[in-house]
C-alpha cells in the first residue's frame, strides 16, 4: 500500500475536512476538510439529519443572495458594503413588506361603525418568505473532497492533488460558513465552533495516544516540560502534537510508521482552529479591503513557503498551512457576501485560469521526488487551489436537491456531510487496518496458494473495497460524538433516509 511520505499534508485532508478536515487533512493532508459549527445565522431550515458536515457546517448555506444594488464595489474606491452592513432603505425585521400599507382611495368615505353588522376584515398579512434550505451542490463538493482524500492516501497518485484539490475546497466551504455565522457575536461563534470541533478529536486521541504509550512511547528527556506541553495539542491543537517516529515492530500488526500515518489528519484540525480564531479579524479586513486581504496569504506563501524565509519548528508548520489555504478560506468570505456575483463571470474565470496557470508553471519547476504532488509545493498548492475553488464557486448552482442521476447518491452525500470529521480523522488508520485484513488472505488455506498472485496485483484495490465497511464501523462507533458535540440527539447512521420516508 502506498502512502505519501508526509501523510499529514494531503494535498498537503484529512479532513474536513472538514475540520477541513485539514483537515486536518486533512486527513493527512485532507483533510477531511474538515472540520465546529454553530447554528446558522438566521437559523435557516434547521435540518437535523445533516446539519453538521465539517466543522463550521451549519444549516443553510451562504452565498444565496448576492448583494445587488450595494455600493462600494471593490476597485471603485473604499470598501464594499456586505449584506447586513449596507446602508440605505430596505426591508426590516419589524416591517417585512414596507410599502404594502392599505390606504383609502382619494375621496372615499370611511363607513360608520354601526353601518355594518359584520366587522371589517383585518388587513391581509403577507406570509413570511420561505427560508432557504441547504445547498446540495456544496454538500456534494464536500463529499467528493472526502472521497478524493481516501483515494490519495491509499493509491498515492500525485495527479489527484491537481485533479481535485480537496483541502482547498474544504477550507473554502468552511470559510463561507464561518462568514455567515459571524453575523452573530464573534465570541459565541468561536465557542460554538470549538465545541463542535474538539470532542470528535478527543475521541480519536483517546484511542490513539494510549496505543502509542502501550507500544513503549516515552517522553523525550531532552525536551523536558516542553514535551508535555506539546502533548496538550491532543486536547487543544494550537500546534502539531508529538508522536513516535517509529512504533510497533517490523512485520507486526502495526507497521513502524503507523503513528505518523494515524496522527497525520490532525494538521487539518490545527489549521481549521487557526482560521476560526482569526476569522473575526480576517472578516473585518476583508470587508474593508477584500482583494488585498484575499491575496495576502498567497504573498505570505511566496515568502515562507518557498524557502525565501524559513520559520522553524511547530510555528513554521502552522504558519505555512495558514498561508497556503488562507486565500481559499477568505474566498469563502467572498462567496458568502456575494462578492463573486459582482465580478463579471468572464473576468472571474479568466483571472482564475491565470492564477491556476501560474501554479502549474511554478510546480513544473519545483517538482519533488513525489512528482506533481502539490501538497509538497506550497506556492503551487496555494495558487492552484485558489483558482480552482474560485471557478467552482463562480459557477455554483443552487440545488435544493441533487438533480438527475446524482439524486441516487443523496443518502451517501448526506451521511458524508454529517460524519465528515469522523471520516477524515479515522480514514488513515483504517486504511492500515484494511491492509492487515488483506494480508490475512494469504493465510487462508487454498485461497492464498491459488490466488496469491492476483491478491498481490490487486492489493490496493482490495484495501479500497475493505475501507468502506471499516469506515461504516467507525461511523457507528464514534460518529455519534459529533451529534453530542452539536447538542443533538445521538444518531448512529444519519443519512437522512428516515426524514424522507416520513415526508412521503
Amino acid at each position: 500500500m502506498t502512502y505519501p511520505n508526509q501523510p499529514h499534508r494531503d494535498e498537503h485532508d484529512a479532513s474536513a475536512a472538514w475540520p477541513q478536515t485539514g483537515g486536518a487533512a486533512a486527513h493527512p493532508g485532507q483533510d477531511p476538510g474538515h472540520a465546529g459549527h454553530a447554528p446558522g445565522f438566521p437559523r435557516q431550515n434547521h435540518s437535523p439529519e445533516y446539519e453538521n458536515g465539517f466543522p463550521g457546517h451549519e444549516s443553510g448555506y451562504p452565498g444565496q443572495n448576492g448583494f445587488p444594488g450595494q455600493n462600494g464595489f471593490p476597485g471603485a474606491g473604499g470598501s464594499y458594503a456586505s449584506p447586513g452592513y449596507a446602508t440605505g432603505t430596505g426591508t426590516t425585521g419589524t416591517d417585512p413588506f414596507p410599502g404594502q400599507v392599505r390606504t383609502a382611495a382619494p375621496g372615499a368615505t370611511a363607513p360608520l361603525p354601526a353601518a355594518s353588522a359584520v366587522p371589517a376584515e383585518p388587513a391581509e398579512q403577507a406570509e413570511a418568505p420561505a427560508r432557504p434550505g441547504r445547498d446540495r451542490y456544496l454538500d456534494l463538493l464536500r463529499a467528493v473532497a472526502l472521497v478524493r482524500v481516501v483515494f490519495f492516501h491509499l493509491f498515492g497518485w500525485a495527479w489527484l492533488t491537481v485533479l481535485f484539490p480537496s483541502m482547498g475546497v474544504m477550507f473554502a466551504l468552511a470559510g463561507s460558513l464561518m462568514a455567515r455565522s459571524l453575523s452573530r457575536p464573534a465570541g459565541s461563534v468561536i465557542r460554538s465552533r470549538l465545541r463542535r470541533l474538539l470532542p470528535p478529536m478527543w475521541a480519536f486521541s483517546l484511542v490513539v495516544v494510549p496505543m502509542m504509550f502501550a507500544l513503549s512511547w516515552k517522553p523525550v528527556r531532552d525536551e523536558g516540560l516542553w514535551w508535555f506541553l506539546k502533548l496538550g495539542c491532543y486536547l487543544f491543537p494550537i500546534g502539531s502534537p508529538p508522536y513516535p517516529e517509529e512504533s510497533g515492530s517490523t512485520g507486526g500488526w502495526l507497521e513502524l510508521t503507523w503513528a505518523d500515518q494515524a496522527v497525520g489528519p490532525l494538521w487539518y484540525i490545527r489549521a481549521y482552529l487557526w482560521f476560526v480564531l482569526a476569522s473575526p479579524l480576517l472578516l473585518k479586513a476583508f470587508r474593508r479591503l477584500p482583494w488585498v486581504t484575499m491575496l495576502a496569504p498567497v504573498a505570505l506563501t511566496a515568502v515562507i513557503g518557498t524557502g525565501l524565509v524559513t520559520v522553524p519548528g511547530m510555528l513554521g508548520e502552522s504558519l505555512v498551512d495558514f498561508a497556503v489555504f488562507g486565500a481559499c478560506w477568505i474566498l469563502g468570505f467572498a462567496h458568502n457576501d456575494g462578492l463573486l456575483k459582482e465580478v463579471p463571470r468572464y473576468l472571474a474565470v479568466s483571472s482564475a485560469a491565470i492564477v491556476m496557470g501560474f501554479g502549474l508553471w511554478w510546480a513544473s519547476g519545483h517538482l519533488t521526488e513525489e512528482g506533481w504532488n502539490l501538497d509538497e509545493i506550497p506556492l503551487a498548492q496555494a495558487t492552484w487551489s485558489l483558482g480552482f475553488c474560485a471557478v467552482l464557486l463562480v459557477y455554483a448552482p443552487s440545488w435544493r436537491k441533487l438533480p438527475g442521476k446524482l439524486a441516487g447518491w443523496d443518502t451517501l452525500v448526506t451521511l458524508a456531510n454529517n460524519r465528515a470529521v469522523t471520516i477524515y480523522l479515522w480514514h488513515n488508520i483504517l486504511l492500515m487496518a484494511g491492509a492487515q485484513i488483506v494480508d490475512q488472505l494469504w493465510n487462508v488455506p487454498w485461497l492464498g496458494d491459488t490466488f496469491g498472485t492476483y491478491i498481490e496485483q490487486s492489493y490496493n484495490g482490495l484495501i479500497f473495497i475493505a475501507i468502506w465497511p471499516l469506515l461504516a464501523l467507525a461511523i457507528l462507533s464514534f460518529g455519534w460524538v459529533e451529534d453530542v458535540a452539536a447538542k443533538r440527539r445521538p444518531r448512529l447512521w444519519p443519512n437522512g433516509a428516515d426524514k424522507r420516508r416520513s415526508a412521503v
